[in-house]
């Protein structure tokens, strides 16, 4: 086993900062829109008007070290987009990332050692992702050394003993056989082929790990196991993570807090226990009315949303989930974005709860407000 085998690298930041007080990740009015290229017929039909998919708009998100962030919400609201966003698989047409207090530049970010020195450190040294589809992900023609070997050479790892070390311990901590290190990803089942793919990012000794539906093509029981592990290397490695999931008994089990997307837009955060006990917002009520439960006494009363996802190449004007909402208040939804209020350990984006305070941010440990606020 290599002696310095998945230990943080000196650079990073978070020994020079007091835990609680620093966001690991910060998303500040982050925004993507895809243009369309549309057929020379629909360039003369809808003359220079530009069409956008507006994927992500104008969210602010804060995620802080050590927890586990759960983002749900209906297929295409963005939530993969935001989780390619943060480790900047995608550029962001507008807004700024910071990480650990200070922002991007470029692909670059500038941290501090115990010293106080600051370097230029890559971004993909401190992020990493996990793909939901873990064949699709990986190169078919390439082992499963030379899958390894690459991002532990990127990170600096040259000789080739240590990179055939770093590589059969990367297999066994995700529980892989190291002796299949010359197998082929087709070779493997969905669960072992998902390891490889955990063993990858890891590789980097990241930081913060997007794991986009990890879990969502595999077997229930494989489902398990791979949360148990992404759990015990979390609590090892001192991880953080955004959590994609469609799964609510996924996100409730893993997640610290849980952030609601809809067409682009975070409508609601919250702590897990607080957001599943007392949902606020009517599209995260919907959400939860919708999950099956076979205790009667649980069962929340369903909800039947009126008409389908709107297109967020024309979202609705105002808060987007009006069209469809069974408790709308009246004009302003129509008119007016709503911001997020504070309500308890919850924001919630709804004018519904006007008479509340704008939100603060809040810690996922202590639950109480900093000195400083966040825009919803």
């Amino acid at each position: 086993m290599p002696s310095a085998a998945l230990q943080p690298i000196g650079l990073h930041a978070e020994r020079a900062v007091v835990p609680g007080t620093t966001p690991l990740i910060e998303a500040r009015q982050l925004t993507k829109h895809f243009p369309i290229r549309p057929s020379i017929l629909a360039q003369l039909l809808a003359g220079r008007r530009k069409r956008l998919v507006r994927a992500v708009d104008e969210v602010n998100l804060t995620i802080w070290p050590g927890e586990t962030v759960g983002l749900v919400g209906e297929s295409g609201c963005g939530k993969t987009t935001l989780g390619r966003l943060l480790t900047l698989l995608h550029q962001p047409t507008s807004g700024e990332i910071y990480f650990q207090g200070r922002p991007l530049i470029g692909d670059h970010v500038l941290v501090a050692n115990e010293a106080g020195q600051t370097y230029r450190v890559p971004y993909y040294r401190l992020t990493q992702i996990v793909f939901q589809n873990p064949y699709s992900s990986l190169n078919p023609r390439k082992t499963v050394r030379q899958i390894l070997s690459a991002p532990l050479r990127a990170r600096g790892v040259k000789r080739p003993a240590e990179v055939e070390a770093e590589v059969r311990f990367l297999m066994d901590r995700v529980g892989l056989n190291p002796s299949h290190i010359d197998r082929y990803p087709h070779q493997f089942s969905g669960g072992q082929r998902q390891r490889i793919g955990i063993a990858r990012a890891l590789a980097m000794r990241p930081l913060f790990v997007v794991a986009d539906e990890p879990v969502s093509s595999l077997d229930v029981s494989i489902q398990a196991q791979v949360i148990n592990l992404l759990e015990e290397l979390q609590a090892e490695y001192q991880l953080t993570y955004l959590f994609i999931a469609h799964d609510l008994s996924v996100i409730h089990h893993i997640s610290d807090r849980v952030a609601v997307m809809y067409l682009g837009h975070i409508v609601e955060e919250g702590t897990t226990d607080e957001l599943f006990a007392a949902p606020r917002h009517p599209y995260t009520q919907a959400l939860l009315a919708a999950v099956p439960v076979v205790e009667k006494a649980a069962r929340r009363s369903r909800i039947l949303l009126q008409g389908g996802v709107p297109s967020p190449i024309d979202p609705p004007s105002g808060c987007r989930f009006h069209p469809r909402c069974f408790t709308k208040k009246g004009k302003i939804c129509e008119q007016e974005k709503p911001p997020f209020f504070q309500v308890g350990s919850q924001r919630v984006a709804c004018w519904l709860y006007d008479d509340y305070p704008l939100a603060t941010a809040v810690t996922p440990s202590s639950g109480l407000p900093l000195q400083h606020s966040t825009e919803g």
